[in-house]
């Protein structure tokens, strides 16, 4: 696994290991590519960041910052050594805390962009999209899933195999 684009392409991550499903690299670049409008000098929110490669490539890109939400053991083990390894440390933060608890409590679109990458055997996609519909904490969020599955309202939804990414974006009287 790698940085497919910008300023550290090339260079490789910290895998956690086979229990972690990390998006495919030529999905990760079809998505952030699609993205890179919104990149410069966007604030970031990557929820279920595993080994941070999403946050990180936005980054790399011309993102401002971006502030990594994830729980699991393996996947902090990954993300921390990721982060360490690119130095970005100005550039991060790192909440090890559940993504719907994190959530709790942003009132207003406080990111520019929120990625998010929730494990498919869950609803965590559905649940997060709803969240966002109902009170956005974002001016856009941007949600991998299963290519089969269909998310609430009306998001833009590009299929890539058996993943597809579904992009939600504010009206401009949103925010």
């Amino acid at each position: 696994m790698r940085i497919v684009g910008g300023k550290w392409a090339g260079v490789s991550l910290v895998s956690p290991g086979p229990r972690v499903r990390p998006t495919r690299e030529e999905v990760r670049a079809a998505w952030i590519t699609g993205l890179e409008p919104d990149l410069g000098k966007a604030k970031i929110l990557d929820l279920f960041a595993g080994t941070g490669a999403l946050g990180l490539e936005a980054l790399s890109r011309g993102a401002t910052s971006v502030d990594f939400v994830e729980n699991g053991g393996p996947a902090l083990h990954a993300l921390k050594a990721n982060l360490a390894k690119l130095r970005v440390k100005g550039w991060t933060r790192l909440f090890k805390k559940n993504v719907f608890l994190f959530l709790q409590g942003i009132e207003t679109p406080v990111y520019d962009l929120a990625l998010a990458d929730p494990p498919y055997t869950s609803q965590a996609a559905e649940r997060l999209v709803t969240l966002w519909l109902e009170n956005p904490f974002s001016r856009i969020l941007s949600v991998e899933h299963a290519a089969e599955r269909r998310l609430p309202g009306r998001g833009k939804k590009k299929v890539y195999g058996n993943s597809a990414v579904t992009t939600y974006r504010l009206r401009e009287k949103q925010f």
